[in-house]
Formats: structure tokens, sequence, C-alpha cells
């Protein structure tokens, strides 16, 4: 099967929130409020600055999608890149997809000159981490603190 990436588009807005969705649902148990989502992923297109989508097809039907945002740092005059709601569709999944993703996001990033690339990822998630060191991602020093301002599932 043929695994192509491409940039979202308007007409991607069903699928990219099925997905999201979907990866809630399945790695943190939570059930996304649709509308709310569905805005969400609207205000990406609605706003480049805040990011961008992209799709992967296998055989031209979407197989897996993924958002970046950016983190401007001051320290490196550049912005980070940072990888956001991945997901590849259950059928997809071992065939190369997401490396497939990586690849086309890592060139864009090069190519944009960004100082690199970030993700966050489950502790417990076991087969995503080695994903992701396979394709030369390290571990963090930081540890992820938040405080919210909103209630979430």
């Amino acid at each position: 099967m043929t695994t192509t990436v491409r940039s979202a588009e308007p007409g991607d807005i069903r699928f990219l929130v099925e997905c999201n969705a979907a990866m809630a649902l399945e790695t943190e148990h939570k059930a996304l409020d649709r509308d709310v989502l569905t805005h969400g992923t609207r205000a990406i297109f609605d706003d480049p600055r805040r990011g961008f989508y992209l799709v992967a097809e296998r055989d031209g039907e979407p197989a897996g999608c993924l958002l970046i945002t950016y983190e401007w740092s001051d320290w490196r005059n550049g912005d980070w890149w940072w990888f956001q709601s991945v997901y590849v569709t259950p059928a997809a999944r071992r065939g190369g997809v997401f490396r497939a993703l990586y690849a086309d996001v890592e060139r864009r990033a090069r190519a944009a000159g960004a100082v690199g690339l970030r993700l966050y990822v489950e502790r417990d998630n076991e087969r995503a981490q080695q994903t992701y060191a396979s394709l030369g991602m390290e571990e963090e020093a930081y540890k992820m603190l938040r405080r919210g301002f909103i209630a979430f599932p």
C-alpha cells in the first residue's frame, strides 16, 4: 500500500474530529465534546499561526493525521514544532503511516528553520515511546505541569 502525506484542508475537518475523539477515548478514556472539538479543529484553519494539520492517506483513503503547533524559544531564536493530536486509524497501524507523517514533518520543519521537534506521550504508552525513539527522538529532562482554567472530562 502506498502512503502519501498532504496538508489538511477544511474538507478534512470531519475526519480530524473523528480521529481526535477516538484518540482521546483510546489513550485517556475521555469522551470529548464534538462541538468544542469541531470548533477547536476549525480554529487551526482560521488562523494558520496556531499550526497546521497533516493527513496521511493509504491508497487514497485517510489513514492518519496529526497537528503541528509552534512554541517560540527565545534561547534558540526559533520555533519548536510540537506534534499533537497524532492518530492512525486501527486498520492502518503498524504499516508505516506515522513514520511517513513524521518524515514529512521533519522535512517541513528543517526547511522552515525550526529548532527541533517535540511531543508529549502518555507515561504508560511504551509502544509509542519505542516508535518515537526509533525515529531519533530523545526523552526531555523536563516534567510537564499544568493549571487548567476550564473543566475537561
